[in-house]
């Protein structure tokens, strides 16, 4: 490997990270400027998470495609290793996420939680 290369691959941790996103970005599942929403709002996402470009066992990689081979209800994203598929990951999809803070008088909604098509729904009421 030429000497560019493996300084790039240093500076963006590749190898050092424990799960790998991809986005597929359309344009057969979704039109382009939903994809490029949703790929924005990954981006902000894991890097307000600090798991963009970080090491150890939170540390996540991501990448855009332009075709997962479910061409329906994109934007299609899947997680690896664990294999998980999602659909419908718009830019919209905006939900407040648990930061471990206490949940007493407060209800939380869990939702696409186990992948594709299987949406567990949970309701909390102290």
């Amino acid at each position: 490997m030429n000497e560019e290369l493996s300084d790039l691959a240093i500076r963006l941790k590749i190898g050092a990270y424990h799960r790998h996103i991809f986005l597929c970005i359309g344009p057969t599942c979704c039109s382009d400027s939903t994809g490029a929403a949703a790929w924005k709002k990954l981006k902000d996402e894991l890097k307000a998470r600090n798991i963009s470009l970080a090491e150890g066992p939170s540390a996540c990689y991501r990448s855009k495609v332009q075709c997962l081979r479910i061409c329906k209800g994109g934007p299609i994203l899947v997680v690896y290793p664990e294999g998980y598929w999602y659909s419908g990951m718009t830019g919209q999809i905006c939900y407040p996420r648990w930061q471990g803070e206490s949940l007493v008088g407060k209800s939380i909604l869990i939702s696409l939680e186990a992948g594709l098509g299987d949406v567990i729904q949970f309701c909390r009421y102290a």
